[in-house]
């Protein structure tokens, strides 16, 4: 095989593209995709380079690479994510074009996605849906489920505009994506760029792209629940409105409607009674659900001080109205309304010389008594600790 270089012009013109490839025992394929991209770079005059970014091939792959003029890039740390990024800091070039190496993407159709990012734009997403999959090129799985439901959680919960969040062939600048500080090194690499560059404010565009099925004879690396899962897992830490706020927020609110509901009497709907029992319910959905409000504030301090996500100003605006001070006021209230309850059913049992009592009546004042209780003192330690996370540090 004729060696190449890895460039489509002299070295002395400032690389332009790198067009980044993850290789895990890819020999059956990764000579053609590294054609194709020379071709790419050569038919239109871009200068380039291309990485085989090498997660520990045995089959040969690097050889091969090198033979075909590409640079190779040895990444030890195991997953799609870790040799995407080793491949990212290793690129010259002022922007990059990842694809995978399956010849599942055709590297001589790159233009759109290297004229997206010359006027301006930071990610540039290829979309399989729009541009065609062919027949054999991704599990019904995959088309009708998988895909389109993760995407729709990432447009939901992040607003994102991308309509295909695990195409695998994608383009970026370079310097706009390493500020977003990727950490993940699985297959929910593809969701945290497109996640973190929503949140950064990055400017998104999409182009169509052909998907064709990869020419392997073996299995792909994906599997399907597993990868599925992780990605799910990612989509709903990144977002912690929706893994705690919302469903806080529902629990509280279904809580604390029951109990004032059946403060006055037992409620019969449709011949079925919903008496005190009904009320310990919906105590205990109140009780977690101002728990798991808490675990929202917590995890979007913890989120933002670490720089996992950036910095909102409606959450900073509410940091400074949900301060320890009020905090402690607030749960100390619910908690003297508690002592307060409590005490007043300790007289009414007295009252009968510490006898036997009504349930139904009695419970009605003991229940929402112990819930403002356990209120109060869950509020006054949540603030504290919310105090705590908010510290400022080097």
């Amino acid at each position: 095989m004729e060696r190449r270089t890895t460039t489509s012009i002299d070295s002395q013109t400032p690389c332009e593209l790198s067009i980044v490839m993850p290789c895990l025992n890819e020999a059956e394929t990764l000579a053609a995709c590294i054609d194709k991209a020379h071709a790419f770079l050569e038919q239109n005059k871009v200068s380039g380079e291309i990485i085989v970014a090498d997660n520990g091939s045995t089959d040969g792959s690097q050889a091969i690479a090198e033979a075909c003029g590409a640079r190779v890039v040895s990444v030890p740390t195991q997953g799609y994510g870790a040799a995407l990024m080793g491949g990212i800091k290793a690129a010259c070039g002022k922007y990059i074009v990842m694809g995978d190496a399956d010849d599942s993407y055709d590297f001589t159709m790159l233009m759109p996605f290297l004229a997206r990012m010359r006027e301006g734009y930071d990610l540039v997403m290829g979309n399989r849906f729009g541009g065609g999959i062919k027949p054999g090129a991704m599990p019904p799985l995959h088309r009708y489920l998988g895909n389109p439901v993760l995407t729709g959680i990432g447009r939901l919960f992040f607003g994102s505009p991308v309509s295909d969040f695990h195409c695998g062939l994608r383009g970026f600048r370079k310097g706009s994506i390493e500020r977003l500080d990727l950490q993940t090194t699985g297959m929910e690499f593809a969701s945290e760029m497109i996640v973190k560059a929503t949140l950064h404010k990055l400017c998104i565009a999409e182009v169509p792209t052909t998907l064709s099925p990869d020419g392997r004879s073996r299995p792909p690396h994906l599997r399907s629940w597993r990868d599925g899962w992780r990605h799910l897992r990612f989509l709903l830490i990144y977002n912690p409105r929706w893994l705690f706020l919302y469903p806080g927020i529902m629990f509280t609110a279904l809580g604390v409607a029951v109990m004032l509901a059946l403060m006055s009497g037992p409620i019969t709907l449709r011949g079925v009674t919903f008496d005190i029992h009904t009320m310990l319910y919906a105590a205990v959905s109140a009780i977690l659900g101002v728990q798991i409000i808490a675990f929202a504030l917590f995890s979007k301090v913890f989120a933002v001080n670490t720089r996992l996500i950036p910095e909102d100003n409606r959450f900073a605006f509410a940091l400074k109205v949900i301060t320890l001070e009020r905090g402690i006021v607030l749960g100390g209230f619910l908690s003297l309304i508690g002592i307060a309850g409590s005490v007043y059913a300790f007289i009414a049992w007295g009252k009968t010389s510490f006898g036997p009592l009504v349930p139904s009546s009695m419970m009605r004042m003991v229940i929402p008594s112990l819930t403002c209780l356990a209120l109060g003192v869950e509020i006054v330690f949540a603030s504290f600790f919310l105090s705590v996370l908010g510290i400022k540090h080097k």
